[in-house]
């Protein structure tokens, strides 16, 4: 069962009358291969924002790890029962020879217009192949409105590692990572987003000690993400399995 603490019990001061506490719990999950995680909202002080991931076993698969991650997001307001803003998605990733390892959220300052900031949800996702690994990270960006969530960039691929070698020497891998900027210009009233990405390559040849790799760096390349009035549209190659 992966289930991540990642902030509790923010202490408020002494000076203040009394002590403050802001408890920030992940949802429950009732399988090993599901996910929870949970981050107080820096931006939004007494809120926290909660994410689940639950796995289902593929019908009829014989693989236990073939399957699909339904996905929940939740706002939380310090005082109230319920949440003030979800998302759900069924069948939102995929695990079939590649999948979900890791979920985390991003609380940068992600201001996409002067009243709205939006937060991101990272998934990271591998494979098990030696001789032919993937490791790749995804970013999506939500907004809140209303009692909604609603994604405006999604599944951007902010790293990944990939490659195939012969488990001695002999192979190549490549390495993608990629940041994101608000721009001071915008789109149907949303900022732009700049991204800015950086790849490696590697190649490496002989044999025993006589292995020597070759590594090139490509120079960092900017591109404008622009937003459509419903979502930042990506280019070909910059979105996540």
């Amino acid at each position: 069962m992966k289930s991540t603490w990642i902030s509790a019990a923010a202490f408020c001061g002494w000076l203040m009358a009394g002590q403050a506490w802001s408890d920030c719990t992940p949802p429950a999950v009732s399988g090993d291969a599901d996910f929870s995680v949970c981050k107080d909202w820096p931006a939004y002080p007494g809120q926290s924002i909660s994410a689940k991931a639950t796995f289902a076993r593929a019908a009829g698969s014989d693989v236990e790890t073939s399957g699909f991650y339904d996905f929940d997001l939740s706002v939380v307001q310090d005082g109230q029962a319920g949440p003030i803003a979800t998302f759900h998605q069924d069948s939102a990733f995929e695990s079939n020879g590649v999948a979900l390892h890791e979920l985390t959220l991003d609380t940068a300052r992600y201001s996409v217009t002067p009243d709205i900031r939006a937060f991101g949800a990272r998934t990271r996702f591998t494979n098990s192949s030696r001789l032919n690994p993937l490791d790749e990270t995804q970013l999506t960006l939500y907004v809140r409105e209303g009692q909604t969530l609603r994604p405006v960039l999604q599944q951007l691929l902010v790293y990944q590692y990939g490659g195939e070698w012969d488990g001695n020497c002999e192979g190549e891998r490549s390495e993608i990572t990629r940041t994101v900027e608000i721009a001071k210009t915008s789109s149907h009233g949303y900022a732009d987003l700049i991204v800015r990405t950086r790849e490696t390559g590697t190649s490496s040849v002989g044999r025993g000690d006589a292995c020597k790799d070759k590594i090139t760096e490509s120079k960092p390349v900017s591109t404008i993400l622009r937003y459509d009035g419903k979502s930042y549209v990506l280019p070909p190659g910059f979105k996540g399995l």
